[in-house]
């Protein structure tokens, strides 16, 4: 478990990579700072790829004929056709991602909550919107995780995300020696990690690798990555996680104290005082202690590399 693949996640340029916001400046987050050196980034500025250069004047959504369109107000520019064919090129040129980090509140990389304004004015008549670029973006790739810089604060969120994204990359090497064995090795080290996400499409997938519909290889892949993927999108319920974990408790001799601990770190976890990670940890250390391979193998307890593994907080608790 001390060895992670890279997954390959795109990040919108501007955070923490250059300086091509429309004022010259970079995002600030302390979040992709982490996350980089584990990461194979691919990324691009829409608005710098369009012409609009750096500095720019500002551009924003609003509501024209009952379309929203990407405008320009200083110069009364219509960008909404050509940001539309850029992001659409640039979809189909990316390839495979693991997940997508982009500018929040960006009328060309926001995924929700963006502005709309009435035409040619500065007042907004929505917060409804989402960028020009991200939708595009998202349709193309509608089974990846996408979140911004804001909400990877909010560590349960960010636990998810990371989860998913390095799980997504352990696939796809899996997915490269393409074997049937490779496949029911796969399921055997995330069933408690899947066990966690979602009950009904972990034993879905143990269906898929017992093969009984006798699939052949391409097929058993194939239906076992959608499974996988919708496993993967749902968030772990705090009882599920719980359930994961008492089980894991039952493989350990321990003593009255450390096992008492250990229950106090569980409650604090379901009231939202402790992030997922912490129990996580304790019992990734036991399973070293006591040598219990079954559990070392598992990814539910170590689903991402250590180093980023952060218990600070925007505040919002467990809200998604």
């Amino acid at each position: 478990m001390s060895e992670f693949p890279r997954p390959r996640l795109f990040i919108s340029r501007c955070i923490e990579l250059e300086h091509c916001r429309w004022n010259g400046l970079r995002v600030s987050s302390d979040v992709v700072k982490l996350i980089k050196p584990y990461v194979d980034v691919v990324t691009t500025c829409p608005e710098v790829e369009i012409g609009l250069g750096v500095p720019r004047d500002p551009i924003h959504l609003e509501m024209i004929d009952r379309r929203v369109r990407l405008i320009q107000p200083a110069t009364g520019k219509d960008l909404t056709e050509v940001m539309d064919d850029f992001a659409a090129s640039y979809a189909v040129e990316l390839g495979d991602v693991d997940g997508a980090i982009l500018k929040n509140r960006s009328p060309s990389c926001g995924l929700s909550g963006i502005k709309i304004h009435a035409p040619g004015s500065k007042e907004s008549i929505s917060t409804k919107g989402i960028g020009r670029f991200a939708a595009i973006l998202s349709e193309h790739y509608p089974r990846i995780p996408f979140e911004d810089e804001g909400r990877l604060t909010n560590y349960t969120i960010r636990e998810h995300f990371l989860t998913q994204v390095f799980a997504r990359a352990r696939w796809r090497e899996v997915h490269q020696i393409g074997t049937m064995g490779a496949l029911v090795d796969f399921q055997a080290r995330n069933k408690m990690l899947l066990l966690a996400h979602s009950e009904i499409e972990m034993r879905q997938l143990g269906s898929i690798v017992a093969n009984h519909d006798h699939l052949n290889v391409a097929e058993a892949y194939a239906a076992y990555e959608e499974h996988f993927y919708n496993a993967l999108a749902q968030v772990p319920r705090p009882t599920a996680t719980v359930n994961v974990l008492m089980h894991a408790l039952g493989y350990f001799d321990l003593n009255a104290t450390e096992k008492g601990y250990f229950l106090e770190c569980l409650d604090d976890y379901r009231s939202g005082q402790l992030p997922l990670s912490v129990p996580q940890a304790i019992i990734h250390i036991w399973s070293i202690r006591f040598q219990v391979d079954y559990l070392l193998q598992q990814t539910f307890f170590a689903p991402y590399p250590e180093d980023l593994v952060q218990i600070t907080d925007s505040g919002k608790g467990r809200s998604f």
